[in-house]
C-alpha cells in the first residue's frame, strides 16, 4: 500500500486573500514504512513574504526569488503523489492551497477524500490533548530537536514517523511502540490511583463453627456418599 506524507508552507493562511505555496515536501511510505524516495521544491510565490510568515518558516521572498514556479514542478509534483492516499497534518489547510494552485493552472482538483488527516487521528485517539506536531513528537519520543522553523520536507518526515504510531506502531492494531509510559502528554491530567490492601477472604472461627453446624444438618448429603 503506498501512501504519501505531505506537507507545505505558504505565504499565509488564505489562498482565496492571494496567499500561495513556498514550499512542498513529500515523503513516501509503502506498507506504512518510509522508502527514502521524496519530493521537495522550494517554490516562488511571485509576491512579498508577510513577516508572520517569515518566522514560522524563514523563507524570504530573496531567497525564493529564483525558485521555480509552481506551473514548473506541478508535473513532477503530479506524477510524484500519483493516485496515492496523502498523508497530512491539518489535511484542509494544505489541501486547499494545492487545489488553488492547481485550479489556477487549469488542472482537476484534488477531493478531500483522498487524504488522511493526521490531527484528527491525533484528537480522536488523546481527546484534550495538544495535537501540534511538536506536542506529538514529544508524546511519542520522537528527536525534533532540530526543528527551529517550519519546514516542508523535514516537518513530513517527522509526521511520517507520528502517523506510524498513530496507527499503532510498527504492528498496526497490536498498540505496539506507543507513547510514553513514564507520564501523561502535555494537556492531560494525571490520575493518581491509591494501592489498597489485599483483602483477606480466610473465614473467622465463628463463620467455620457456624458452617460445620450447618452441615451436620443435612440429610444423607453427597459428600458423604459411597
Amino acid at each position: 500500500m503506498r501512501e504519501i506524507v505531505l506537507d507545505t508552507e505558504t505565504t499565509g493562511f488564505d489562498p482565496l486573500s492571494g496567499h500561495r505555496l513556498v514550499e512542498i515536501g513529500c515523503v513516501e511510505l509503502f506498507n506504512h514504512l518510509p522508502t527514502g524516495e521524496v519530493f521537495h521544491r522550494y517554490l516562488n510565490p511571485e509576491r512579498d513574504m508577510p513577516e508572520e510568515a517569515f518566522k514560522v518558516h524563514g523563507l524570504s521572498a530573496e531567497f525564493l526569488s529564483d525558485k521555480p514556479l509552481f506551473a514548473e514542478v506541478v508535473s513532477d509534483f503530479m506524477a510524484f503523489i500519483a493516485d496515492s492516499v496523502l498523508v497530512i497534518h491539518n489535511a484542509e489547510f494544505d489541501m486547499r492551497f494545492i487545489n488553488a494552485e492547481l485550479a489556477r493552472l487549469g488542472f482537476q482538483t484534488l477531493p478531500m477524500s483522498r487524504s488522511i488527516d493526521t490531527v484528527a487521528m491525533a484528537r480522536k485517539r488523546f481527546p484534550g490533548a495538544q495535537a501540534n506536531l511538536d506536542a506529538l513528537c514529544r508524546r511519542f519520543d520522537i528527536d525534533n530537536t532540530h526543528r527551529t522553523h517550519h519546514g516542508a520536507l523535514l516537518d513530513a518526515e517527522l509526521l511520517a514517523e507520528v502517523y506510524l504510531q498513530l496507527i499503532g506502531g510498527r504492528q498496526p492494531g497490536l498498540e505496539l511502540g506507543v507513547s510514553k509510559a513514564s507520564g501523561p502528554a502535555e494537556g492531560e491530567r494525571r490520575i493518581e490511583r491509591v494501592a489498597r490492601p489485599a483483602r483477606s477472604f480466610a473465614p473467622t472461627e465463628d463463620e467455620a463453627q457456624a458452617h460445620a453446624t450447618f452441615l451436620g444438618k443435612l440429610k444423607n448429603p453427597i459428600w458423604l456418599r459411597d
